[in-house]
């Protein structure tokens, strides 16, 4: 990452001048994944252990058999965090990312593994563009790419893992709530219902926008497509199961999960504060706390309400919910609206401030990622 890519020179050339605004989103995000990257490949080595392995690891395991063999109703060596394989276990994934893995694989004839990071990686950059154009000023854009890239668990957005493409279609679906292109936001809001249940946060959003916004027959039809992909396979899952509540059943059976609110993120929270708490676990609170107060920043600093709604919106599901309580930090990473004040207050410090924190950031995002999947031996 250079000065030039935040900050370019009035007197670059024309030419140089778009290549560095076209290329720029993508170099900052592949600045700041490569240190992740080269500091997850030295723990990994540290360990001995596979980097293929690591980033495949725990959720990706269950993505690549479903990209690999559908919903398999048999068990086939993996279970869940209670120890149990049932026929609908599977049914806990969703299935958009499993279905990019399985046409890339089909259409590269590469190993699932391999194309599974390279999906990510991709869906990475797709959101690195979205993301840019968001804050109205492209330099805060750019520092918001990076700090996104340099989240504590950011090291999921290179692993098997769906972070970075339903990063990918929030952003873009914000991006069509801005800027008023209904179907834009409405196409990438239904892709991400097949892909996490924090989609349900973009479809208000995105509902909301409409009934404020929308003057046209085209923005109501594109709210009412917009639940689609949650709504479609929410419904399937119900139609498998037998239950209408199937989904959340077979979350709550096999991972714990449901909404408590809060319940059980407070009793995790007094655990770590007055017990003797690992690394990882005080991180997770810390990450907590500081996306709250980010939250609370965003609503001071007046940013644009579809903004602060998706960033509070992904804040109270992921907190207020039960479950593998280290995945919190996790799910926390496609929260990006949340970084756009702190981009704001850099975008005003001198390029060589600006490179030194974000620098910091990737180091410590390096750190946490690597250890997490090397030293740390719980799921993530």
């Amino acid at each position: 990452m250079t000065t030039e890519l935040l900050d370019a020179a009035p007197t670059t050339p024309p030419v140089e001048r778009l290549t560095r605004h076209v290329l720029a989103p993508a170099g900052v995000y592949l600045a700041v994944r490569v240190v992740g990257l080269a500091i997850l490949g030295v723990l990994a080595a540290v360990h001995d252990k596979s980097l293929v392995d690591v980033l495949k690891a725990w959720d990706g395991d269950w993505y690549l058999s479903i990209a690999r063999d559908g919903y398999a109703t048999s068990d086939f060596g993996m279970v869940d965090a209670a120890g149990h394989f049932t026929p609908n276990t599977t049914l806990a994934f969703f299935p958009g990312y499993p279905l990019v893995i399985a046409m890339l694989g089909r259409l590269t004839n590469t190993a699932l593994p391999l194309v599974g990071v390279a999906a990510s990686l991709i869906a990475g950059l797709f959101a690195a563009y979205g993301i840019v154009r968001l804050p109205k000023d492209r330099r805060v854009g750019l520092i918001t790419v990076a700090l996104f890239a340099a989240t504590p668990m950011a090291v999921t957005l290179s692993m098997v893992y769906s972070e970075a493409l339903f990063s990918a279609l929030a952003a873009w679906a914000l991006v069509g709530v801005m800027e008023r292109r209904w179907w834009l936001a409405a196409s990438c809001c239904a892709a991400a219902g097949l892909v996490r249940p924090s989609a349900g946060v973009l479809i208000i959003i995105v509902v909301v926008a409409v009934i404020i916004y929308g003057q046209s027959a085209k923005a109501w039809l594109a709210a009412a497509v917009c639940p689609l992909g949650l709504v479609a396979f929410l419904a399937w899952v119900a139609d498998r199961t037998g239950s209408l509540t199937g989904w959340f059943e077979v979350q709550k059976a096999g991972w714990g999960t449901a909404f408590d609110f809060g319940a059980n993120t407070l009793d995790f929270f007094r655990y770590v504060l007055t017990g003797d708490a690992s690394v990882m676990e005080t991180t997770n609170v810390l990450v907590i706390l500081g996306a709250l107060v980010l939250c609370v920043l965003g609503v001071l600093r007046k940013q644009p309400w579809p903004l602060i709604a998706y960033g509070i919106g992904l804040v109270v599901m992921t907190a207020g919910s039960s479950g593998v309580t280290y995945s919190k930090m996790r799910l926390l990473v496609p929260a990006f609206t949340l970084l756009i004040p702190v981009a704001v207050g850099l975008a005003k410090r001198r390029n060589t401030t600006v490179l030194t924190v974000l620098g910091a950031c990737a180091l410590v995002s390096g750190w946490i990622g690597a250890y997490a999947l090397t030293g740390w031996h719980y799921a993530i």
